[in-house]
Formats: C-alpha cells, structure tokens, sequence
C-alpha cells in the first residue's frame, strides 16, 4: 500500500486576513455551506476562456479550495463576455463561483515566484496557454513538480502539446467544426451549423475535471503527480459516437439530416395547435409504437421496416406526417398529457424563460439562489448533480478582479505586507 504524499502543514489552512495586513475593498468570502467530497483540494485556476476555468468551476462546486490567478491589468476576458448588469459581466458570476480571486503577472520574477510558492500547497494547476508559454516563464511542469512532486498540471489547449496545429491559436469554434459536428449539424440543403454557445468548451471542461480526478487518483498510487494533455478538438469525437468505426468498417460518412436521426423514427419537434414546439423522441421500437397508436395510426407497427430504428428513419416523412399531423390539431397541455398517458417521449423546447419557469428544473433545484455581494441575489445552474452524503454546494459567485490578492498572499502564503508593497510595484500583483 502507497503512503499519502506529505503535504506542506499549511497547505488546508483557511485564508484569512492577519491582523496590520492592506485592508481589501471587498469582504471575504462566505464559510463554505458544505465541504464536499472534494475539499482538502487546492486547485489553481491559470486558465481564460472557457474550458479550462470551467472545469476548475466544477472541482470548486464539490469542495476543492479554487484560487484564481488572473493578470494584474488584463482580466480573464470572461468578465467582459456577454450581458453586463452595472458594469458587472453576469457570465463571471457563474464561471467564477467558488474561486478566490488572485492577480499575478506570471511573466516578472515576483509573479513566478509566487505561483510556484502557491504550486508548493497545491495539488491541481489548470492552464491553457499556447504550448511553450508556461516553459518560457520557468514555470513548466519541471519545475512545477520541483515545488509540489504530486502537483496534477493538466494543460488544456485547443489541439493538445504536440503535433503540427500545436502552436494554432485554439478555441471551441475550431473544435466543433474539426470533429464533425458541425458537417452533421442543419438541414441536409444547407450549411454546416456552429453552436451559438460554448459547446466544444463545455464537453472540454467536463472531461478535464474527469481527468484531473483519474490523475489524482493515479496520485494515490505512485505518491506523484501527473500531466494532463487535453485537447479540446478530442472530447467532441468521443461525444459524436461511432462515427470513426463507421467509416473504418463501412466507409460511411452521416449526413446533415436537421431534426431527424438516421437511426430512429420518429424524431422531430413538432408544433401545436397553440403555437409552442415539442420535441418527440422514439429511438426503440415500443415507444415508436405507443407513439403510432396515440396518433391513430397503429397500422406502421404491422411493417417490416417498422421493427429496426433505422427501417423507420427511412420512411421519416410518413411517420413525421403522422405525429406532426396529429400534433398539429391538438393544444400542448392536450398533446404532453396525452404522450404521458401512453408512456411515450415528449418534451417542450424551452427557450431560457421556459427553462426558468419549468416544474421539472424546480423540482431538482436546478437554478439556485445565490447571494453576491455586487448584485444582491442571482440566479444560476445549480451544482452538476446531487450527492445523497457529500452534496456540492455553491458558497458564492464569481469575486471581483483580485479580491483575495492580499489575503492569500499573506494568510495562505505569509508574505509579509512590505513584501506585498514590493510585489505591488512591481507589477507582478
């Protein structure tokens, strides 16, 4: 059996704020609500726009202690994407929920130094610069590991450490379009199709917190810490399924198809007599067949090309007739109730209010209240799931740029305050 790693006496001990150290302009984080599987994990979050920040996100959400290291004077750009309440970017908020906010240049001697003095009492680093950059600053993971020997790094890049795109600029676009989920996303006449959100980065963030847990876990073994190589272009693949088996074994390639799937039928959104839409899934054989019956038409059970789901994706148009028709003449309350009776698939597609307002999401307490000491109370996603004995729980939103500078520099880290000073004017906080 392994021997825990020995860790810095320091390492867990709450942040605060000693006695003669610079006042902060913002009051300290709340006490967490619940520790979580997770706490006793310090993450540092070195990472802008999205994956990798998200996925510091979900450590924090289940305990780990996040700290966020953003420049000095140009901020994770996330605080200036999207709607803004009072000069408050609203997207913060939730990607920066559970974090302590730090500012280091990374670049100057003091930022480095610092950083590798929080690495020592880490066991996680999220980055997502350019392959090289971290290196170039003396701050790769040799020297990573130097301060912290079971120190996690994972590097989260659009096209991984290595090989001929490397060194490209990356983002979540260029993943959606290079795994083939744009080729497969529209209406068969027309163009590929992009999400209007950060999907590629969202699939990236989850299976960067999956790495990052299977590391540590590793970490338990060897008594070492690891790399984490994750390119964004990848976790797409796995999401799009058997595409590449497929084509190895058949040549096929899968073609825009809209709403339908090739591989079941029926399956469409369909429009009500009252004007909302819903979405109708039937990818097995019962189900299409309680659908056919509530809709009248129980007779394409009897067809041999109705027992396989792809048999029915090939007559699509007389089974989208059939339900879309139905559909059609009766109003939404009707129609779910209807669907629910029969044990058949049916769902509204909701725009964000509906998602608000939706007796399904209240029920599981999936948009939560949060209190923000910059707008009172908002409103976002709730932790990713619930753990019947060691919960999640969001303790606050996302802080203002270097809120806990100072604290954690002192109290985590007991830099003196002239030292602080010092760092200050140098620019490296």
């Amino acid at each position: 059996m392994s021997t825990p790693l020995p860790r810095r006496e320091n390492a867990r001990h709450p942040v605060h704020q000693p006695p003669g150290s610079r006042p902060t302009a913002h009051p300290a984080p709340p006490a967490a609500a619940s520790p979580g599987p997770l706490a006793g994990l310090r993450v540092l979050d070195l990472a802008t726009l999205f994956a990798g920040p998200l996925a510091a996100t979900l450590l924090g959400d289940f305990g780990a202690e996040v700290i966020k290291v953003e420049h000095p004077r140009r901020p994770d750009p996330s605080r200036g994407h999207g709607p803004a309440k009072d000069g408050v970017g609203l997207w913060w908020k939730l990607l920066g929920r559970n974090k302590q906010t730090v500012t280091l240049d990374l670049a100057t001697p003091g930022g480095r130094d610092v950083l590798l003095r929080l690495a020592a009492t880490a066991d996680v680093v999220v980055e997502n610069f350019r392959p090289g950059t971290l290196e170039k600053w003396g701050l790769g993971p040799e020297e990573l590991a130097a301060a912290q020997p079971g120190l996690v790094l994972a590097r989260v890049t659009g096209f991984g450490q290595f090989g001929p795109y490397a060194r490209r600029p990356g983002f979540g676009t260029l993943a959606e379009a290079m795994s083939g989920f744009a080729a497969l996303t529209g209406e068969p006449d027309g163009p590929p199709t992009l999400p209007p959100f950060g999907l590629a980065d969202s699939v990236a963030a989850l299976t960067t917190a999956y790495a990052v847990l299977a590391a540590l876990r590793g970490r338990e073994s060897t008594g070492r810490g690891q790399v984490v190589d994750l390119a964004i272009i990848e976790p797409m693949l796995t999401v799009l399924g058997p595409q590449p088996l497929w084509y190895d074994q058949l040549g096929h390639v899968q073609a825009r198809t809209g709403n339908r799937s090739a591989n079941s039928a029926p399956r469409n959104t369909y429009r009500t007599a009252d004007g909302a839409w819903l979405a109708v899934s039937a990818s097995t054989r019962s189900v299409a067949e309680r659908v056919l019956r509530l809709v009248g038409h129980p007779e394409f059970a009897a067809e041999e090309w109705f027992e396989t789901g792809s048999g029915r994706a090939r007559h699509a148009d007389e089974l989208d007739a059939a339900v879309g028709g139905w559909i059609a003449r009766h109003g939404t309350d009707e129609v779910v109730a209807a669907f629910e009776r029969a044990e058949a698939a049916v769902a509204p597609v909701c725009d964000i209010r509906g998602v608000m307002a939706n007796e399904q999401y209240r029920a599981l307490g999936s948009i939560t209240e949060v209190p923000d000491g910059e707008l009172g109370t908002v409103r976002m996603q709730n932790v990713l799931f619930r753990l019947s004995a060691t919960p999640g729980a969001i303790r606050w939103a996302g802080r203002p740029h270097g809120a806990d500078t100072d604290a954690v520099l002192t109290g985590l880290l007991g830099l003196p305050a002239a030292r602080v000073a010092a760092l200050r004017a140098e620019g490296a906080v």
